[in-house]
C-alpha cells in the first residue's frame, strides 16, 4: 500500500511540473508572438538606415539663442563645439538641447513659484478682509443689542410710569398685596 501512495505521488507531482511547463511555455510563445512585430520594425529601420539615411548635417544650419550659447560657454561639462570639420556634431547639440530643457525647466519652476507666492498673497488679503469683516459685524451686532436694551429699558420704565399714574403703585406691588391678602384670608 505505501509503494502505491508513493506511486501515485509521484505521478501527480509529475503531472504538476509537466503542466507548469506547458504553462509557462504558452507564456513564452505569447511573448514571442506579440515582441514579433516589433522585432520587424527595428530590422526594417536597421535594413534602410544602412542603405539611405546618412547623418552628417551639412545642410543643418543651428542657431543657438545667446542665453543659451553664454549658459555652455560658462559651463565646464560641454567641451564639444556644435560643429566639427564643417559637420554638425550631433552629440554637442543633444547636450545643447539638454542644457535648453534644464533652462525652460528652471525657468518654468521660477514662474511657478511666483504664481504660488501671487496666490498666497491674495489668500493673506482675503483673509485680512474677511478677519476685518468679522470684527465689523461683531461690532454692529454690540451696537444693536446695547440700543435694544435700552429701548426695551426705556420702554419697561415708560409702562411702569403709565401704570403708577393709572393704579397709583407699581403693579407687581399690587400683585403681591392682593396675593398677600389671599394668602391671610386663605390661613
Amino acid at each position: 500500500a505505501y509503494r502505491m501512495k508513493q506511486n501515485d505521488q509521484d505521478k501527480s507531482d509529475t503531472t504538476e511540473r509537466i503542466e507548469k511547463v506547458c504553462s509557462m511555455w504558452t507564456l513564452i510563445m505569447e511573448m514571442l508572438t506579440s515582441l514579433e512585430k516589433d522585432k520587424e520594425v527595428v530590422d526594417s529601420v536597421l535594413e534602410n538606415c544602412v542603405r539611405q539615411c546618412i547623418l552628417d548635417g551639412t545642410d543643418v544650419v543651428l542657431s543657438v539663442p545667446r542665453l543659451l550659447a553664454h549658459k555652455i560657454e560658462s559651463d565646464e561639462s560641454f567641451t564639444g563645439n556644435v560643429y566639427e570639420d564643417g559637420k554638425l556634431n550631433f552629440l554637442a547639440v543633444i547636450q545643447l538641447l539638454n542644457e535648453a530643457l534644464k533652462m525652460l525647466r528652471n525657468e518654468h519652476c521660477q514662474s511657478e513659484l511666483k504664481e504660488l507666492h501671487r496666490i498666497e498673497n491674495v489668500v493673506k488679503y482675503c483673509n485680512k478682509l474677511l478677519q476685518d469683516l468679522k470684527t465689523k459685524r461683531l461690532e454692529r451686532e454690540q451696537q444693536y443689542c446695547v440700543s435694544v436694551c435700552e429701548s426695551i429699558s426705556r420702554k419697561e420704565k415708560d409702562w411702569e410710569m403709565k401704570w403708577k399714574t393709572f393704579l397709583g403703585q407699581h403693579p407687581c406691588n399690587l400683585i403681591f398685596k392682593e396675593d398677600l391678602v389671599s394668602s391671610v384670608r386663605f390661613i
